[in-house]
């Protein structure tokens, strides 16, 4: 199957999961579309000062790839800076959060693959 840019499903969130601002998600495929145990598969854009609230991973693992700009991922315990290139797993009941703490859209692809 083949979804072409144009073709894909946009969503926008306020706040999500606790977070600030509006976030942009442009589906690649819906869940129900993907035979894999899968929930997300999806872009999603933070525009300057946006964010995804702390939210916890069970059962499941969310990958993110930065495809661009700069943000800082917060598990908990520390706050890392990640960046366009960087890929963060999380899972095994881990959590976190997603800040765009940059003066330009953070881009992501988020896949969250259910056990």
């Amino acid at each position: 199957m083949i979804r072409r840019a144009n073709e894909l499903q946009k969503e926008v969130r306020n706040d999500m999961r606790g977070g600030k601002g509006a976030v942009t998600i442009h589906h690649y495929f819906k869940k129900d579309e993907i035979k894999a145990k899968c929930r997300l598969c999806s872009h999603l854009v933070l525009p300057p000062g946006a964010s995804i609230g702390m939210h916890k991973h069970e059962a499941e693992d969310e990958l993110f790839v930065i495809e661009r700009g700069t943000g800082i991922i917060d598990d908990g315990r520390n706050k890392t800076e990640v960046r366009a290139g960087d890929a963060i797993l999380t899972g095994n009941g881990e959590e976190h959060a997603l800040i765009n703490g940059g003066n330009e859209p953070l881009e992501v692809i988020a896949i969250i693959m259910c056990y």
